[in-house]
Parts: structure tokens; sequence; C-alpha cells
């Protein structure tokens, strides 16, 4: 249950790759060989941009989210280098991707804004009125939250960006697969996302660009992605990518409903069996599967080792935050005590659970908590 971090490649997604195994030509050949691995990268262009609501030509594949979003932000550092603005502004709720990446940029002298979120961690779209301005370059705000599930208002973000002529970047990664997403509809100027999060292979991603949007190269060397993200094609992983994208685009609203349904039983059976639980982030403008819940008087830490221990995977936050132990900045960007963010356990459901899976953490969870609560009373 902690498919928010990574997925398991889809069954067809494996057997793609074992078929791409044999078609070793180089994309950019001009001989059958090479026409071979271009004709796969072509189709995964076609599916890509069929489930994102994009041109097959903003399509440009990378190794994955953070270099899709490192990459916009260098870009808004050049913009403003080049005197065509003067900041940035992005919310306190990002993934690490970013907020890592607005660090550098500070230090090097860039001014970035960052926009709070309400108490159910959606970001306060009257305050990001006030900050966005004229002298603004790039306004970024993530879709769908990693940690707390909280799905953004970024119809009105990006329509607050374009009205001041600033550019307007999503970081999709979350919610591809999980919902409807029309690029072109909502007018957006990038967006980022990663296959592995929706069971494609690990290492493979895009960035979609809006035609005519700015765009620098992200490294020299070669024609591939039109000069702008040069290097040999990873045809295989560009494939998988493909098909999971294809299999996302065609059971989307079953996958939704499905979801939903465990992630509602999951929360119902944690109210109903455990005392004195919250739970985080909006109910109504939710991913689907992805369920944050505090226990107050237990330690976060403490409840995953003790569910691995049971066979449950979860997690107590953004993967890429492991390793600190410092509580959630996401919940504590929503005005949650560090108790609370200290006991918080994220469940983020996938196509490969069940609502077997959903009773048998109802069945371990509460023991887990109830001894755990008794060991800090000690």
């Amino acid at each position: 249950m902690d498919n928010n971090a990574t997925t398991a490649m889809a069954p067809e997604v494996i057997k793609a790759l074992h078929e791409a195994e044999n078609i070793y030509g180089n994309a950019s050949s001009m001989h059958s060989f090479g026409r071979q691995a271009a004709a796969l990268i072509k189709s995964s262009r076609i599916s890509v941009a069929q489930l994102l609501g994009c041109n097959e030509s903003e399509v440009l594949f990378n190794s994955g989210a953070t270099e899709s979003n490192n990459a916009v932000f260098n870009i808004a550092r050049r913009l403003i280098e080049s005197g065509k603005g003067k900041k940035i502004v992005t919310t306190s709720i990002e993934h690490p991707a970013i907020i890592e990446t607005v660090k550098y940029l500070r230090n090097e002298g860039i001014a970035v804004d960052v926009c709070p979120v309400d108490s159910e961690g959606r970001v306060k779209i009257s305050e990001l009125e006030k900050l966005v301005t004229d002298d603004t370059v790039l306004v970024s705000v993530m879709m769908g939250n990693n940690e707390s599930g909280a799905i953004q208002d970024i119809d009105s973000a990006c329509r607050i960006a374009h009205s001041h002529h600033a550019l307007f970047h999503t970081d999709a990664t979350q919610a591809v697969g999980k919902m409807t997403i029309d690029f072109n509809r909502g007018g957006f100027d990038y967006m980022s996302l990663s296959a592995h999060k929706f069971y494609g292979p690990k290492g493979v991603g895009a960035l979609i660009v809006r035609t005519g949007a700015p765009l620098d190269a992200l490294l020299h060397g070669g024609h591939q992605e039109n000069g702008i993200r040069p290097g040999t094609y990873n045809t295989q992983a560009i494939y998988g990518m493909g098909v999971a994208a294809s299999l996302a685009a065609a059971d989307l609203d079953d996958e939704i409903r499905r979801l939903w349904e465990m992630r509602e039983a999951l929360r119902k059976g944690i109210l109903e069996r455990i005392d004195d639980v919250v739970v985080n982030g909006s109910q109504e403008h939710c991913l689907p599967g992805t369920l944050d819940v505090s226990f107050p008087r237990a330690e976060g830490e403490s409840i995953l080792l003790m569910l691995d221990m049971k066979g449950v995977a979860v997690s107590t936050g953004s993967a890429c935050a492991t390793g600190s132990l410092e509580p959630s900045y996401v919940l504590m960007a929503t005005g949650m005590n560090v108790e609370f963010a200290h006991g918080s356990i994220r469940f983020s459901l996938g196509r490969y659970n069940s609502m077997d899976d959903v009773k048998y953490v109802l069945d371990v969870l509460p023991p887990i908590i109830k001894t755990l609560r008794e060991m800090s009373t000690r």
C-alpha cells in the first residue's frame, strides 16, 4: 500500500519490454533496424499524448519528473537572468524535486515566492493571486499531492499565471492514471510525469511542453527530441511507458472507481476500529487511492515498521524525503501540530490491491496502534 512511491510494472508492460529486447537498432538510424526502434518510440509518443490530452509533438521523453521539474525551473532562471521578469512562484507542498530546486535557485540569487495552503492541503488561490504579479516568469503548482492526495485547483492557478503573462507548470506525477488530464484544454505550458507511477518502467518519463513555450536544450550532443534532450533513445523503457499509458487510458474510469472504493473502505474501517485518529487532507478533492491518517500517541516510523513485519508496505511521507527525522513538511504546511505529523501514515492503493488487502490491514493495524499507545504511556 505504497503505490505513490512507485508501482509494480503491469504484466503487459513486462511483456512489451521483453518483446523490445530484440529491437536493438538505434532509433536515429535510417536502416530497417533503426526504423523498427523509431516506430516503437513513435507509438509510445502517440499513446502518452492520448492519455494526457496533448499533441504528440509536445511530448519530450526523458528520465522522469525530477528531470522535467529541474528543466522547467532552469528555463525560468534563464528568463529572469535575461531580464524577462524577476521571480518564480510555487507552493509549500511541492515534491522535493521542486522544493530542493527552489533552495538552490535562492542560493543563486533567484527570487522565489512560496504560496501557502489551507488546513486541507489545498493551495490558497486568494494568496496565489496576491503573489503572482507582472514580474513573475513562472507559476508552478502540482496537480495532486503525493502525501495528502489533495488535488489542487490548477485551472485557476493557470488562469492567474496567464493573466500576468507568466508561464504555468504543473507536476502531474501523482495524478497520471488516477484522474482525467487534458493538457491542451487546461492551457498549461509545461507538465511533468514519470512512468513508474502508472505501472511503467523506472527511469523514464516525460516533460510535456506546449507548442511555442520557451524550451532550452537540457544537454548537448545530438538531434534526439529535436536537440532538446539528446542521447541515444532508451527504446525499451520508452516503449514500456507507452504501453503503460495505453493501459491507463483504457481503464481510467474503472481504475478511479475501484481505487476510491478501496480508499473509502479503508478510511471508514480505521475510523470505526481505532479511536482518536485524524484523516488528513481534503476528503472531497483527493486522489483516489491516497489516504493519509494521523495516529496521535503512536510514532509513524514505528507503525510503518510494525506493519512491514506483517507484510504491509506503507509510508510516513514522500519516499524522496526518507531518512529525515523531521515531520512531514507537507502536513506541517497545513498547520498540523508536530505530534500529529509525526504520527502520520500514508496508505496509497494501486491497481493490484484488492478489498482483501484492505480487510487484512484493518485486522492488523488496530492492535499495532494499541500496542504503541500503551508503550507511549509507560
